[in-house]
């Protein structure tokens, strides 16, 4: 038997008892991080001492044990408990813990195994993403047939308020971002073009700069980090308080009454809001080279039509409905991502956010080279 004075040691204490032969390791006292860091020596006794695989390990006399103390025991036992080894239940979950949080090993490039095994982590990712977005987009197809069959059915009212949200609410800072962008613009170009005599470009410049690309760039980023992110936290935040599950049990369609009014909304509000930048930013651009270049603004506004054809406006207006497309598809997805707790929320909210805009500037470079030819005077 262990003495009862060592037992009530303020330190921990490593005991073989003559009894035993050796063969029986009893640990008592308190083991914790703050009395191991003290005795150096004691932890390399503990090593030494796992080595031998014979020996039974006793530590249900132990005061108190702490996750640091239960490591450093795993980890001289070769990560495995050992034979016969005596403990208090409460302390095998500390020895479980230390189980199944083992930290991974990263891959070195000297395997190539390891390195295709974890290069297919985000290859997997990336393939479930793309397949839960082709299936929200089919059950959208059969959503808008079902829709054309039954009229009445279509959800005006979330429509309806989803192009209030996202449309109406981002007047301001559209106009503001907008007006800003084109006074930037013009005056930086009109520096150039003074060099050359040639003033009269700014004109040609900033219409089609602004109708056909920072237009629709700009606005589609706006709508995109306000009001997906709105949308995806708002889907998320219906997962979590259980309202999704709630509307499945009482047999409405998610991407009925969620997902289908949010596109639509989207392919409206985002062309006119295009519309609405365009013509804050060109009133900018025309302020500045009023100022700058001294062009008037009745020529600014005559000379503007003959600029830049028709055409990029339409292409714009194009790019506004397939970007709302996006948009809305993109943060409905993630919010349908999102699981039940709040660090999944933030998570999923600022993938979406990424994703949704750098899908806009994909799709943007891709109607750049499908139009490459169309809409230059």
């Amino acid at each position: 038997m262990v003495d009862e004075a060592i037992i009530n040691a303020e330190k921990p204490v490593l005991i073989l008892p003559k009894e035993s032969g050796g063969k029986l390791v009893v640990l008592v006292g308190p083991w914790s991080l703050r009395t191991l860091v003290a005795d150096p020596a004691l932890r390399q006794s503990i090593k030494k001492l796992a080595v031998d695989m014979d020996k039974q390990w006793d530590i249900s006399q132990i005061e108190r044990l702490d996750s640091a103390a239960a490591f450093l025991l795993w980890q001289a036992w070769g990560e495995k408990l050992p034979a016969d080894l005596i403990m208090r239940p409460e302390h095998r979950r500390l020895f479980e813990y230390c189980h199944y949080r083992k930290i991974p090993t990263q891959p070195t490039l000297s395997n190539l195994a390891e390195v295709l095994r974890y290069g297919q982590v985000p290859l997997r990712g990336f393939y479930q993403h793309m397949r839960a977005w082709l299936t929200l987009f089919g059950r959208l197809i059969v959503d808008s047939v079902y829709l054309f069959r039954h009229p009445r059915a279509t959800p005006y009212k979330e429509i309806s308020s989803t192009i209030y949200k996202a449309g109406v609410s981002a007047l301001g800072i559209t106009a503001l971002v907008g007006f800003l962008v084109g006074i930037s613009i013009s005056y930086l170009s009109s520096l150039q073009l003074q060099r050359f005599g040639a003033e009269i470009y700014i004109i040609d410049l900033l219409g089609l700069s602004i109708i056909r690309e920072l237009g629709p760039m700009l606005t589609a980023i706006l709508v995109a980090g306000r009001s997906g992110s709105a949308m995806t936290a708002e889907i998320g935040i219906m997962r979590v308080t259980q309202e999704l599950d709630a509307l499945a049990a009482l047999g409405i369609s998610h991407s009925l009454r969620l997902v289908l009014p949010k596109v639509i909304a989207l392919s409206i509000a985002l062309p006119l809001l295009i519309v609405w930048t365009d013509a804050m930013a060109l009133i900018g651009g025309m302020v500045s080279a009023q100022l700058t270049l001294d062009i008037g603004y009745q020529q600014f506004l005559d000379q503007l039509p003959k600029a830049v054809p028709i055409v990029n406006f339409y292409i714009g207006l194009a790019k506004g409905v397939t970007f709302g497309m996006m948009i809305a598809m993109i943060a409905c997805h993630y919010g349908f991502s999102i699981k039940p707790n709040t660090e999944s929320l933030g998570n999923e909210t600022t993938h979406s956010v990424v994703v949704t805009i750098t899908v806009v500037i994909l799709m943007d470079a891709l109607f750049s080279i499908l139009f490459k030819n169309v809409g230059f005077p």
